[in-house]
């Protein structure tokens, strides 16, 4: 069982910048992929940016030349430095991990919040 626990959210003005991160209890290296979501109130949870276990990385339209994803396989951590940030980037963030193809872990999810 691995756990994933996110922080590194706050509020922030736009424009600004901020490092999420999410630390797994165990090794990230049978991963094939991690992922970070967002959820903003009423709205549905939304992927935001991918990396996969050999450093592929995929990004929303919404957070393209904005957002950079990246994993350090020695510390167990995946990151979202988020910059240029707007206040329709405001939402919960979410860590979710792929292991083996087969299992699924969820952090417990970090609030970001972008004033105008």
């Amino acid at each position: 069982q691995v756990q994933l626990v996110e922080s590194g959210g706050g509020l922030v003005q736009a424009g600004g910048s901020l490092r999420l991160s999410c630390a797994a209890s165990g090794s990230i290296f049978s991963m094939n992929a991690m992922y970070w979501y967002r959820q903003a109130p009423g709205k549905q949870r939304e992927l935001v940016a991918t990396v996969t276990n050999v450093g592929t990385t995929n990004y929303a339209d919404s957070v393209k030349g904005r957002f950079i994803i990246s994993r350090d396989n020695a510390k167990n951590t995946v990151y979202l430095q988020m910059n240029s940030l707007k206040p329709e980037d405001t939402a919960v963030y979410y860590c979710h991990a792929l292991q083996y193809g087969l299992y699924t872990y969820w952090g417990q999810g970090t609030q970001v919040t972008v004033s105008s």
